[in-house]
């Protein structure tokens, strides 16, 4: 059998394992394994996977991973979830649909001290949920609003996404994490003008609220958001302008905001713990997602696959453009069924150097990536934001959920266009960075 058939069968093999229930992370790594076996020998095969998920663990820039976890489960210990949600509340709340869109804004601004979607989609749950109900939001676009909002954290630096993107194609995190800023500012301002055309449309959806608020009442507000802007700043600043390596610049927000939850007396002993426990246990996952990732792309450098379809992609004369749409319809499709970072890892090794050898600019694709894998955290039935949302809004079901995240896809995809059209809106503040 050659290389390209052995590659082939492997990737059959890799899909077979993973739907019949085997971890991705073991999918991955048995089918490397076996894979160079078969194309190399059973000894050069042995000692793979030990060695990389030995390189994958002790490799220093991995720990940004769980810092910046940490970083996101500190904040909505200290209540700046809640301190943002009430900043907003105050300034939107009279608009057509202004308590969703507080919800969005106080989600972009939270997006900045955390780096989980589905972590900023719980949060907001808790405290978002409840306040649109209470003026007669209807629970789909309640619970909507807040699970397609939580997309917005994939982008707006910290993102775990990026994070990601970077260590398997090894690009720059750091410019990676700025890409994001203004491509996440502007989403959040797509999904502010969805729900305000879409309340207009249906107006029953979510009744005005009744409550004036005096300009006094909004200037005092703005006291919440003045601890979130100071980590962002000192955060995301310290890394565009070299100050910090971003793994550094995780662990300073991280203590800060440790710091700020003992002194608001919020973080006793078992918040404390319960909190570090999950972030070890998403950074294991990760970690291990990366390691079954990069045996399973040694053998498939090995097979040649990724070479021979880049080659023939670039044999048929179509535009690359053309190329760029196919690849975003799979990922959308992929985001049926599979989680973000397993779609990721799953198809970047192939999918990568095919938009390197079509020209596109590799931090540019990142952006498009992660724009594809927000979308995949809210469509159906896999939408792991939509599962988080719905498990706190007991009164709204799993299928309004969804239907309330489904005009949000439109300024995922609108957005996406817009960043193809001026790929300048990604790549100008990473341009800066390296002047």
């Amino acid at each position: 059998m050659d290389p390209v058939a052995a590659g082939m069968v492997g990737s059959c093999l890799l899909f077979f394992l993973l739907l019949i229930g085997m971890p991705i992370a073991f999918s991955l790594m048995f089918v490397g394994f076996l894979g160079v076996s078969y194309l190399t020998s059973f000894k050069a095969a042995l000692p793979l996977i030990a060695r990389t998920v030995y390189e994958t663990s002790h490799h220093y820039p991995y720990t940004i991973i769980p810092l910046f976890l940490v970083m996101g489960s500190y904040a909505e210990i200290s209540g700046l979830s809640s301190d943002l949600y009430g900043t907003f509340d105050k300034w939107l709340r009279r608009l057509p649909g202004g308590l969703g869109m507080a919800t969005i804004a106080a989600i972009a601004g939270f997006s900045a001290i955390s780096g989980s979607s589905v972590a900023s989609s719980a949060a907001f749950g808790k405290v978002a949920y409840p306040e649109m109900r209470r003026f007669h939001y209807s629970p789909k676009l309640a619970a909507g609003t807040i699970a397609a909002g939580a997309t917005i954290d994939f982008l707006i630096p910290p993102s775990l996404g990026f994070v990601i993107f970077g260590m398997l194609t090894e690009q720059s995190i750091g410019k990676l994490l700025i890409s994001g800023i203004l491509p996440g500012l502007i989403l959040a301002g797509a999904f502010m003008a969805i729900l305000y055309f879409w309340v207009r449309l249906e107006p029953n959806l979510a009744p005005s609220s009744p409550e004036a608020v005096s300009w006094k009442e909004r200037l005092s507000a703005l006291r919440g958001i003045g601890e979130t802007v100071a980590i962002f700043i000192l955060v995301i600043g310290g890394i565009y302008s070299g100050l910090f390596t971003p793994n550094e610049a995780a662990g300073v927000g991280a203590t800060l905001i440790f710091l700020m939850a003992l002194v608001k007396r919020r973080l006793d002993r078992k918040t404390l713990f319960d909190s570090l426990l999950e972030s070890l246990r998403i950074a294991v996952m990760v970690l291990f997602l990366v390691a079954g990732a990069n045996v399973f792309s040694y053998f498939l450098a090995l097979s040649t696959i990724p070479m021979k379809v880049s080659g023939w992609i670039a044999g048929l004369g179509v535009s690359k453009y053309l190329i760029l749409t196919i690849i975003v319809l799979i990922y959308i499709l992929l985001g049926c069924f599979l989680d973000a970072i397993s779609m990721m890892v799953l198809t970047l090794p192939v999918i990568f150097p095919v938009v390197l050898n079509l020209g596109f600019d590799p931090i540019w694709f990142g952006v498009i990536c992660i724009l594809m894998m927000g979308a995949g955290l809210i469509t159906p039935p896999m939408g792991l934001c939509v599962f988080a949302v719905a498990s706190i809004a007991k009164d709204a079901t799993l299928e309004e959920v969804f239907k309330g995240t489904l005009p949000f896809l439109i300024a995922i995809l609108f957005v996406t266009f817009l960043i193809t059209l001026c790929p300048q809106i990604a790549l100008f503040l990473p341009g800066m960075m390296g002047r």
